[in-house]
């Protein structure tokens, strides 16, 4: 799970970030609004940490663009305690939790933990299905029929991705940002070699699901007939 933090307490977001680093997850910050709305429009978070008090642009006007342009990534809200009003606000432009500071790192985990349950309740058992294959999420497994192969993490990462796009064209850009980051020194021939992990294991499978490639594009999975 990749969370963006946008906070303008720079110590703050630095312990934000070691503590969701320590529990496994990938972690963005930024520091101010614009910087926020930014990099959420990107589409690759599974989860926003959104300061409501921010230079540039404040919390709430952030929430807001982000719903109006359709994203809609969960957003749980930093509050101070003051800011009852920006939070109840905040909250009917679509954000699914506030946390008011200061909060131990045990609630904030606990909440992020709660979001993303909701986000992904509709996916039982962590399992990911596309034409007659099967991924779960959780024990890195690639099962068609009743034939099943382990896969590592990145490429586990990479087929999640695909699939959760639902046939639309994804490009090496928005891959090396979802799975590598922004600040990553990943190129396209990374991405290139996972394509082709996946595609041998596909066909190990026997699967009718092929990752084609729109050149100059991106890629895209398929069932063939």
């Amino acid at each position: 799970m990749r969370i963006l933090i946008v906070e303008d307490e720079l110590h703050l977001a630095e312990a934000l970030t070691q503590i969701l680093k320590k529990h496994n997850y990938s972690v963005d910050a930024v520091h101010d609004g614009r910087s926020g709305l930014d990099y959420a429009m990107s589409g690759i978070y599974d989860l926003l940490l959104l300061d409501i008090m921010l230079p540039e642009m404040d919390g709430v006007s952030v929430l807001k663009a982000l719903r109006k342009k359709g994203v809609s990534t969960p957003v749980i809200l930093l509050t101070a305690k003051g800011e009852i009003t920006d939070m109840v606000t905040g909250l009917d432009y679509g954000a699914d939790d506030y946390i008011a500071k200061p909060f131990s790192s045990e609630i904030l985990l606990a909440r992020i933990r709660a979001v993303l349950r909701r986000k992904n309740e509709v996916i039982p058992d962590d399992a990911l299905k596309f034409g007659d294959i099967e991924l779960n999420t959780s024990t890195l497994k690639l099962t068609v029929g009743g034939k099943e192969i382990k896969l590592n993490l990145k490429e586990s990462e990479l087929l999640e991705l695909l699939i959760l796009r639902k046939q639309a064209v994804t490009s090496k850009e928005q891959i090396i940002e979802k799975l590598w980051g922004f600040d990553s020194d990943a190129e396209h021939n990374n991405v290139e070699v996972y394509i082709s992990f996946l595609r041998k294991k596909l066909t190990f499978l026997n699967s009718a699901v092929r990752i084609s490639t729109i050149r100059n594009v991106g890629y895209v999975l398929e069932v063939t007939t």
